[in-house]
């Protein structure tokens, strides 16, 4: 499938809008993350407290998602996503002028993960505006917009460095509107938006087998991508002794592989199919993050880093190649909820590094676990494949 197919079909400038709210949206939501070493520095966290000040936003972003992702098949994206962009700006002000005690970061964190919830409502728009053949590609662009952690990670500590951490809430603001006002121009509601429902129906997703089967595979898959954007700047610190900036630089590296794979694994999983791709992905992933887990010397660490992360990022465009597959009708709903699983991954993650560090004293053992989760969603996509297969078998019984 060619990329000039794009042109010829759907909505370019409400993909691009999608693109764009979602970048914009992904950078604020782990901006906590990114400049979690000025914050852990100013308040004096410990290491378990490092972890659950920079996986709020990301829990609080799987609540959001859920909601967020009813209101787009309600009410459509285009007027989610405008309400979702002018909620974001609270937690940026609130962090620019206030932000002085740790009980303000945890309220912070907390809407912050509106910002987060912006995933289920960019991919239902992406999906809707284009045929079920470019659903891996269409859905893998709007999904790159996973790349505004880049923009936190890179332009997050240096310019911290100048106005401190509160200056760089308040001036994460500007995109944010800039992003705003353009989105209002040109994002359009797909012409299929599907009929309102009474509220009760959207909630039947969760009696599908198959609903689950996406939540966990998508919860190691993007919970581990966004669970390491929040907390490598503090491993990196606290590991390898490294500056601040030169820490967000390695993050960013990381990120960017995450982030620019997304679409590829999207583009293969249209061609290969999406479960053929995850099978070697956590495959890729229990690899990398078990070789991370030696503790090698720095380059090595952050070559292992980049090639699981570019892992991580294929296996969230290969996840939401299947989705729309299964659930077109309730993609808002089923978006949100397995955004939502994503979101709940990211959280352990800093958790699991922080507190095992905490208890080890090495963040070895952290990520040995997790190169043990990449084996168990090898599993559960067994066990998945086995049930859609004998679904296949019975519907052509039955044709």
């Amino acid at each position: 499938m060619k990329l000039s197919s794009l042109r010829k079909s759907g909505h370019a400038p409400s993909l691009f809008a999608s693109f764009l709210y979602f970048d914009i949206s992904f950078m604020i939501w782990v901006l906590l993350g990114a400049l979690g070493v000025y914050i852990t520095e100013d308040f004096g966290l410990t290491p378990s407290q490092k972890g659950m000040i920079v996986a709020i936003p990301i829990l609080a972003g799987s609540f959001f998602r859920i909601v967020l992702g009813i209101l787009t098949d309600r009410i459509g994206p285009r007027q989610t996503a405008i309400g979702g962009m002018l909620v974001t700006m609270i937690p940026l002000l609130w962090g620019f002028f206030f932000g002085q005690n740790v009980n303000e970061l945890y309220f912070i964190g907390i809407l912050l993960g509106v910002a987060g919830a912006s995933f289920s409502v960019a991919l239902p728009m992406a999906s809707r505006w284009y045929p079920p053949e470019m659903q891996g590609i269409a859905m893998g662009i709007a999904g790159a917009g996973n790349s505004g952690t880049v923009l936190a990670t890179l332009f997050g500590p240096r310019l911290a460095e100048v106005v401190g951490w509160n200056g760089v809430m308040g001036i994460a603001a500007i995109p944010l509107v800039l992003v705003f006002i353009t989105y209002i121009l040109i994002a359009k509601n797909p012409p299929n938006q599907p009929a309102p429902q009474p509220l009760v129906n959207y909630f039947k997703v969760f009696k599908q087998r198959d609903t689950w089967f996406f939540c966990l595979l998508y919860s190691v898959t993007f919970g581990g991508f966004v669970g390491l954007t929040s907390f490598l700047s503090i491993f990196f610190v606290d590991q390898y002794g490294l500056s601040k900036v030169r820490a967000g630089d390695f993050l960013t590296l990381c990120v960017i592989a995450g982030s620019l794979f997304r679409p590829v694994g999207g583009m293969i999983a249209d061609k290969i199919g999406g479960a053929k791709l995850l099978n070697v992905l956590f495959v890729a992933v229990a690899i990398f993050m078990f070789g991370v887990s030696t503790l090698p010397s720095l380059p090595i660490v952050v070559t292992l880093l980049f090639l699981g992360m570019m892992a991580l990022g294929m296996g969230n465009g290969a996840v939401f190649q299947l989705v729309p597959q299964r659930f077109q009708k309730e993609i808002g709903m089923v978006t949100g909820v397995v955004g939502a699983a994503g979101g709940v991954g990211g959280f352990f993650l800093p958790n699991i590094l922080g507190t095992l560090k905490q208890i080890t004293g090495t963040y070895a053992s952290g990520f040995m676990v997790f190169a043990a989760i990449g084996l168990a969603a090898l599993l559960i996509l067994t066990v998945a494949q086995i049930s859609w297969r004998k679904a296949y078998a019975l519907k052509e019984e039955s044709a």
